[in-house]
């Protein structure tokens, strides 16, 4: 995804107010062991770019006086109750050093996994993204999580889901196996099976049970 930015040569808060007026957004640029650039945006172009979910986690183009600068989106700055975007920092990245990155999940296949369909489970997302390392280049828009196989009371782990080559999640790095997923019974209809009582003989009504002294006679009887 390409944006594109102009240098601002005017910084300070009274600057700033006056480009949002006119509608741009001021911004910076850091990393990669250069100088940190202030710099301007359209603010509308920026608002509909920040939309999409790929804006958030793939390698950016920045277009800035006819050079193209390779960058991450880190952070954004939004006014308190007006959608209006304040101030926005990018991230420029060495294709040849690792990135670290925050990543959706994009589900697949929870309504036709065995936990939904024979069971009546409910699907239950904890995580919707995750940590990642990898590459520039390596880096995915989304981590597909397939659920056809997810019974209920069970979950998936992040040691589950297939990734693609030369990226790693930092959690399992660090060994922690994460929960990203998981098949759960509604809460009424564990309040049924939790509260359904054993069937004892007791609780047979009286007309269904053999008196056994009237049996006992019957017995006698026929010897």
């Amino acid at each position: 995804m390409e944006i594109e930015v102009t240098q601002r040569t005017v910084q300070g808060t009274g600057a700033s107010r006056r480009l949002r007026r006119n509608g741009r957004v001021p911004g910076i640029l850091y990393g990669a062991g250069k100088d940190a650039l202030a710099i301007e945006l359209d603010h509308n172009d920026l608002y509909h770019k920040l939309r999409q979910e790929a804006f958030h986690s793939s390698v950016l183009t920045i277009k800035l006086g006819g050079e193209n600068q390779q960058a991450l989106l880190r952070d954004v700055q939004m006014h308190p109750f007006r959608q209006i975007v304040l101030h926005v920092d990018f991230q420029r990245v060495d294709a040849n050093r690792k990135i670290h990155m925050k990543v959706p999940f994009h589900f697949i296949n929870g309504d036709i996994c065995p936990g939904v369909k024979l069971s009546g489970a409910n699907i239950s997302h904890i995580f919707n993204e995750v940590e990642v390392l990898c590459l520039p280049g390596d880096l995915p828009e989304f981590i597909e999580v397939d659920l056809k196989d997810l019974t209920v009371g069970h979950s998936i782990h992040l040691s589950d889901i297939k990734v693609p080559a030369g990226l790693e999640f930092a959690a399992l790095v660090k060994g922690e196996n994460h929960a990203v997923a998981a098949a759960v019974l509604p809460r009424a209809a564990r309040a049924e099976e939790e509260a359904a009582p054993a069937v004892s003989v007791a609780d047979v009504p009286a007309a269904n049970q053999k008196a056994p002294a009237a049996e006992a006679g019957k017995e006698a009887g026929k010897k």
